[in-house]
């Protein structure tokens, strides 16, 4: 079995196809949208690709491809190609939009992955003769009532440095706890799991003034605003008097 491969790569000359021999042992599993590691010119490690067809034989000497990363459906290689000829770019660049989020970078290291994070609480009673300094005193008292925050966090909220918190760890009076944080980047997306997630009254307020208007028939237009970081789409949404669609 023969593979014809994109390679992922941004060069112009290195938008087309390389024929590639599938190994016995990965006959069974690869399919076009296959993303797969292959050897590369002279290069030592070893390139990511995409399987964009498979065919009996080639015309070519070829080398063996070295093994599978991960398989998308067909249908999304060939939306892939398609928006490669509409928009002037590399199909590679186009297949990369069908990824998962945290998966597309080549370097395995650098891809998403659990991470471990550094909580702090209080560890001992102390004595009010051991503080030294208001920032101190700050954080302790920001810490009685919000224990097993991160240290970033902590710093955020409270303003103080670094330095301030390794004093007091120094000293036996704070602690770190280590958490593994599970990184899920479809976390925020559309699932099953999260299907339950309530509105909040602000959600609500919104959204109800929204759906009335389309079951009035009426054409309005609202701007949804929000502060960085709210996780908001600013667009406008707008309902038409014919229809009653949402643009």
């Amino acid at each position: 079995m023969i593979a014809e491969i994109i390679i992922d790569s941004s060069a112009k000359k290195l938008n087309r196809k390389f024929d590639y021999h599938v190994p016995k042992d990965l006959e069974e599993i690869v399919d076009v949208g296959s993303r797969v590691l292959v050897p590369f010119g002279n290069k030592k490690e070893l390139e990511q690709g995409y399987i964009i067809a498979l065919k009996e034989t080639t015309e070519f000497e070829v080398k063996d491809i070295a093994g599978l990363e991960e398989n998308l459906p067909e249908e999304k290689i060939n939306l892939s190609r398609k928006m490669a000829r509409k928009y002037f770019c590399n199909v590679s660049e186009c297949v990369k939009l069908m990824l998962t989020p945290g998966t597309k970078n080549k370097v395995k290291s650098k891809q998403m992955t659990n991470k471990n994070i550094k909580l702090l609480y209080l560890n001992r009673p102390y004595d009010e003769k051991e503080i030294r300094g208001t920032k101190q005193k700050k954080l302790l008292e920001f810490l009685k009532l919000n224990e097993g925050l991160s240290i970033p966090d902590i710093e955020k909220i409270t303003e103080v440095n670094r330095s301030t918190i390794n004093t007091l760890l120094e000293k036996g009076i704070l602690k770190t706890e280590e958490k593994q944080i599970d990184r899920n980047p479809l976390i925020n997306k559309k699932t099953s799991e999260n299907k339950k997630l309530k509105l909040n009254d602000e959600q609500h307020l919104a959204y109800d003034t929204i759906n009335r208007t389309i079951e009035e028939n009426k054409f309005e237009e609202f701007l949804l605003y929000g502060i960085t970081g709210s996780r908001k789409n600013r667009n406008i949404f707008t309902t038409n008097r014919k229809n009653n669609k949402r643009k």
